[in-house]
């Protein structure tokens, strides 16, 4: 219950003061002249006056409304470093333990700092929420703040008032002093880099020892390319070191960086790093020797040369040795055909060498086929497309091709019409999967029929080795891809795939599966038969296992802390599988299913959260101080073997104006704030007390003026 006098008066309140200063006035005057009874008249004005003035008694009923005090606990990457988390823990226990003795308190929990809650630059959004977190909280009821945290916060306003907190914050920072830590920082990287050719990134390495930088030190860099040891460079500690490394492939080239341990560091994760730089061919050169001209040739040659990046050389052999006529030789070519440039020189300068319907003529002698299966076996790619000479003697296989050829001729050619089909192996290989009127189910493969146009001629082989993901008639071979030492080879056993290209009874998708063809044989890693992926999609990790067998196998997905977790993914495709886990922290995470492994990143490629994971009380002091708060180390050395003591400051609340923070002490205000249940109100001066005085006082006027 409280209790206020008031005034409501009836008249306006400049009125009321005229009148005050005009009675006080006129009852000093008399005073002075010494005029009788003058008190008693002036009391007579004043009484008058107040009666206008209307005052009552006021009574409140109230409830007392709690204060509210919040408790913002940093659940960021860096928390988990040492014995942080476990000093975080018990320091909020028992902070809770000491708010939970006051009366009239209302205590709010806040956890921020997680992966999903930062920016995009991984740094650790503190204010933010407790801002957002406090929105529904009147400023006068917020008595203050506590923030456990390493001291890593990367939002510290300038004005805590500028966000809405009027309030006293303090800060527990749960590291000790005088840590230690190495740090890997990439300054540059491209994101692209041309195939074969080197590009350059810039690393820096530094060593801090509390808030100073060490002593330049010596530290060994190691550098993987899609998980392979590429190179290995000593730096100098805090200074820019330029690496160079070529691009190997075209595609997505995984680079990862990676520093040596220093001693008594606090983390690991903020030493590795991993670059992503997209390979791209520049000028990919291509060899295409035509044993005759035919139907198919302008196919081919179509095909390279729609690509601009493609260098095709071209060579159609016009006339065979055994044939003589009248033509002048210098009228059968352009230029003389250069077969010691061009299959002994300069071989090894071609990506990727096709033989269309060629056969065994004397026009390249069998030292140059013999550097053609040397050039596949070192690494080189060999796409033979055949025509029916494939299954005479001069055939190519022959030839010292015989040696690197996965299929090998019967003798018989089948001229009957038939639809190509791809095999179960093809519905899973990416040269054939998904191509337009291909099944996608394994169990529809049998009674597929494509909705595309025939072909009128297959050679007929037997495979020796590779794979046949196309078919014709019972099962032949028509498409067969292999690999031959560290290079690839197909062979195609019909010359007729340009009937696809004229949509003979409809066509069909004869570019794309000769452009998938191409690229699988120059090893474009996107369409490896064997291979796995992780893209990062928000706060998930999805894998992609590209597989020929028929099962995948478990991937173990190892994260930046250390921390592993096993996943089973499942058959989406045929030949794809795929699984996703949560990427709940920053840095780089490593999946392995012990036959392939591959890196991939969260976060940016330098994120905030790991630029410096020491504890500190630099960032935030200024702006806590202004507040009327403090900081406080309250990791001491009893909580360091073992979690079970801290040195948290004891616990005040004081009165609205008084200081808020001490040497061992952290305050919060007192607000009194309240809600009025019931009100009250008397007036004082009713009419009959009012009338009765007034009288009074004018009788005892006339009476003292009287006597």
């Amino acid at each position: 219950m409280a209790w206020d006098i008031i005034f409501e008066p009836f008249l306006p309140n400049w009125f009321l003061w005229t009148a005050l200063v005009f009675a006080f006035a006129l009852t000093a005057a008399s005073l002075l002249v010494r005029q009788r009874g003058m008190t008693w008249r002036g009391l007579t004005l004043g009484l008058l006056i107040l009666t206008l003035a209307n005052p009552s008694i006021l009574e409140e009923e109230r409830d007392p409304i709690n204060d509210v005090v919040a408790i913002l606990t940093d659940q960021s990457i860096s928390q988990t470093i040492g014995n942080r988390e476990a000093v975080t823990a018990l320091g909020l226990e028992q902070l809770k333990s000491k708010l939970a003795a006051v009366e009239s308190v209302d205590l709010r929990e806040i956890s921020a700092g997680q992966i999903e809650a930062q920016a995009g630059d991984g740094g650790t959004r503190l204010f933010t929420a407790l801002k957002d977190s406090l929105i529904d909280v009147p400023p006068e009821r917020l008595a203050g703040a506590v923030i456990i945290t390493d001291g890593q916060i990367h939002d510290v306003p300038q004005d805590l008032r500028a966000i809405g907190i009027d309030a006293p914050v303090h800060v527990l920072l749960s590291g000790e002093k005088q840590e230690q830590d190495r740090k890997l920082t990439i300054e540059t990287a491209p994101r692209y880099g041309i195939v074969g050719e080197t590009i350059a990134i810039t690393v820096k390495v530094d060593d801090f020892v509390g808030s100073e930088s060490s002593a330049r030190k010596i530290a060994d860099v190691r550098i993987k390319v899609d998980g392979e040891d590429r190179l290995q460079k000593r730096v100098l500690t805090g200074l820019p070191t330029e690496i160079e490394l070529e691009v190997a492939h075209g595609g997505q080239n995984v680079i990862e960086v990676e520093v040596s341990e220093a001693e008594n560091e606090l983390t690991l994760q903020n030493n590795r790093a991993v670059v992503l730089i997209n390979g791209i061919r520049d000028n990919l050169r291509v060899l295409l020797v035509s044993g005759e001209p035919h139907a198919g040739e302008r196919t081919w040659r179509n095909l390279l040369k729609a690509d601009p990046s493609v260098d095709l050389v071209h060579f159609t052999i016009l006339r065979p040795p055994e044939k003589q006529d009248g033509t002048p030789i210098g009228e059968l070519s352009l230029i003389e055909f250069p077969t010691r440039e061009l299959f002994d020189i300069k071989l090894q300068e071609f990506d990727l060498i096709i033989f269309d319907r060629y056969k065994r003529r004397g026009v390249l002698p069998q030292i140059y086929l013999d550097n053609v299966a040397r050039y596949v076996e070192g690494g080189g790619a060999l796409l033979t497309a055949a025509g029916p000479d494939f299954s005479t003697p001069y055939s190519l296989y022959r030839t010292p091709l015989s040696a690197i050829l996965p299929a090998r001729p019967t003798g018989e050619v089948l001229t009957e019409g038939y639809k190509p089909l791809v095999t179960s192996a093809g519905l899973k290989h990416p040269v054939t999967s998904r191509l337009a009127g291909v099944p996608t189910d394994l169990d529809d493969l049998a009674l597929s029929d494509p909705d595309w146009g025939r072909w009128f001629r297959l050679i007929d082989t037997e495979t020796v080795s590779g794979q046949t993901i196309m078919s014709g008639p019972s099962e032949r071979p028509l498409l067969v891809l292999d690999r031959i030492g560290e290079g690839r080879i197909a062979q195609l056993m019909s010359d007729q795939a340009w009937l696809w290209t004229r949509g003979y009874e409809g066509g069909g998708p004869q570019a794309e599966m000769l452009r998938r063809l191409a690229h699988w044989l120059m090893k474009e890693p996107d369409l490896e038969e064997e291979d796995l992926r992780a893209t990062v999609r928000g706060q998930t990790i999805e894998i992609t296992r590209h597989t020929m067998s028929d099962f995948a196998g478990t991937i173990t997905v190892t994260a930046p802390s250390g921390k592993t977790e096993t996943v089973t993914p499942t058959e989406t495709e045929p030949g794809i599988w795929q699984a996703s886990v949560a990427a709940d922290e920053l840095g780089l995470y490593r999946l392995n299913d012990l036959t392939l492994t591959t890196v991939t990143g969260v976060g940016p490629l330098n994120p905030l959260e790991l630029s410096d994971v020491r504890t500190t009380e630099d960032w935030v002091k200024p702006v806590i101080e202004e507040s009327g708060g403090g900081v406080y180390w309250i990791a001491d050395e009893a909580s360091l073997g073992s979690a079970d003591a801290v040195s948290l400051p004891n616990v005040r609340f004081v009165q609205s104006g008084r200081d808020t923070a001490g040497r061992n002490w952290i305050g919060f205000e007192r607000n009194d704030q309240y809600l009025v249940r019931s009100l009250k109100q008397t007036s004082l001066m009713t009419a009959a007390l009012a009338l009765a005085l007034i009288l009074g006082s004018l009788v005892m006027g006339w009476y003292r003026e009287g006597r």
